[in-house]
């Protein structure tokens, strides 16, 4: 049952003769190593992969999602909220603080063993031709390269279900006397990505389940070790929360609470079940081909679909592979070609349409979509949550933003759909007790209907920025405008 197949049969297995036959003694490990071919130990995968993703991060110079400021950055900050994300994050301010450094590309380090782990995940079920095209297929996914390396919880998320997806035993082409050691690595990586972000349960739900069914000590896999798993990553989590952030309850529970008994995420915007399928995952994927199922939630975001994709782009690998195989001429085999000679035309016009689809667009969106807003001001007159804050000025300023909390109450508007709705009397109103703060930010869209009323105070356009050239979730943003007090 858990046998795979490779894609490509040698035509020494086909005449019943092996090469480099690999000696039944070989444990699990020493058969796997066995399989790494070209690219060879795991250090030579990783080290390219590493510098490759140090280059994706250092060309992160755009805005995507609130969530990847203030689901870590801001958080660790000021160390505010309990989350075992923005913890990991609290030790790199840390070291900012003492040594006068920044850095861009703290997670570029989780996306490097993300990619190592890709590719020894696909050696082991479908070996090291299938593997190369799945990394190669993980490292020109535009999605990937847009948003793996920024601070996002799922992008730490992604990785952990990559290394967690090695270990699993039902994961594995056959069974060992590893498995048990195996299988208590799965377990604790995935109660740990679990504990970062609970949604990811839905993915293991189905893992544990399979390995339920496969496994023969089922009681051992349930009260031995996937209870103490996750009782383990319970109670680091509840220490990090108690003893850093001095929370009381259950903070997995109130997310529970929030997002699915209470509909506390639907604030954030919803969209149809559908979407994932006819936009969401379809255009993360992009150019490749291959199909996968995503869990079916009310609140979307694009980076909540992240850790599917790399599954996905595995069995992209495995299509590519199958483009540099020949079909037999009696229909029912394949011999790989020779790997010196050169690729087949088909090949050839894959691989140049699946670059000539995803690097340009994956260096707009880096670079040009969406820039321009990591700029230091008093007061955001924008949607909250627009831009970074505290964790990109490391100033000691006096800054505001619109709040957007959502009340418990339904039909009160809160602060950000109140500027939206009226922008000048909100903001009319805001003048009585903002002191005349130094400098005001803002979207075109707004700064049209404000003009006036802050030439009026003696505001000034200071500095015109690039946003975007197209509208995401809300009405076009070209550009983000900074208007100072110029004292007249």
């Amino acid at each position: 049952m858990r046998q795979r197949q490779s894609v490509a049969v040698s035509p020494s297995a086909e005449s019943g003769k092996t090469e480099n036959p690999v000696p039944s003694k070989l444990g699990p490990q020493q058969k796997e190593a066995s399989q790494l071919g070209v690219l060879g130990s795991s250090k030579k995968v990783f080290a390219p992969c590493l510098a490759f993703q140090i280059a994706n991060a250092l060309l992160i110079q755009t805005y995507f999602n609130p969530d990847e400021h203030w689901q870590a950055l801001e958080v660790a900050h000021r160390i505010t909220f309990g989350y075992l994300h923005p913890f990991l994050f609290a030790f790199l301010y840390k070291a900012i603080a003492m040594m006068g450094l920044d850095t861009p590309w703290f997670m570029s380090y989780f996306a490097g063993f993300g990619d190592l782990y890709l590719y020894k995940l696909s050696v082991i079920i479908f070996g090291d031709c299938v593997a190369k095209w799945a990394l190669f297929s993980q490292l020109t996914n535009r999605f990937m390269f847009y948003c793996i390396t920024r601070t996002f919880s799922n992008s730490l998320e992604t990785v952990l279900t990559l290394v967690s997806l090695y270990y699993w035993p039902c994961i594995r082409p056959s069974s060992s006397k590893l498995s048990l050691e195996s299988r208590k690595w799965g377990l604790i990586i995935a109660s740990l990505a679990c504990a970062i972000r609970p949604t990811i349960a839905i993915i293991w739900l189905y893992v544990g389940l399979l390995e339920l069914f496969l496994t023969r000590d089922k009681l051992r896999f349930i009260f031995l070790e996937s209870m103490h798993s996750c009782q383990l990553c319970v109670a680091l989590h509840n220490c990090i929360d108690i003893i850093i952030v001095l929370f009381t309850f259950f903070v997995p529970l109130n997310f529970l609470r929030f997002n699915f008994l209470s509909a506390g995420g639907d604030y954030y915007g919803t969209h149809k079940w559908y979407w994932y399928f006819t936009q969401g995952f379809t255009v993360m994927i992009f150019s490749f081909l291959p199909f996968s199922v995503a869990e079916i939630m009310q609140s979307k975001h694009w980076e909540f679909v992240l850790p599917v994709l790399p599954i996905a782009l595995m069995f992209s690998g495995h299509s590519l592979a199958a483009l540099r195989t020949s079909v037999s001429e009696n229909g029912k085999g394949k011999e790989p070609l020779n790997i010196n000679n050169k690729c087949p035309a088909k090949m050839q016009l894959a691989i140049f349409f699946l670059l000539a689809t995803n690097i340009p667009m994956a260096l707009y969106m880096s670079l040009v979509h969406q820039t321009e807003r990591n700029r230091g001001c008093y007061i955001l007159l924008m949607p909250c949550h627009a831009t970074p804050y505290y964790s990109t000025v490391h100033r000691n300023l006096l800054m505001r933003f619109l709040d957007c909390s959502p009340s418990e109450e339904k039909g009160i508007l809160d602060e950000s759909d109140q500027f939206m709705m009226d922008p000048v009397g909100f903001t009319s109103e805001l003048a009585r007790n903002w002191s005349l703060s130094s400098h005001i930010v803002l979207f075109d869209s707004e700064e049209k209907q404000l003009r006036d009323f802050l030439i009026s105070h003696s505001f000034r356009e200071i500095k015109r920025f690039f946003h975007a050239h197209f509208k995401v979730d809300r009405d076009l943003q070209v550009s983000v405008i900074v208007y100072g007090l110029t004292g007249d």
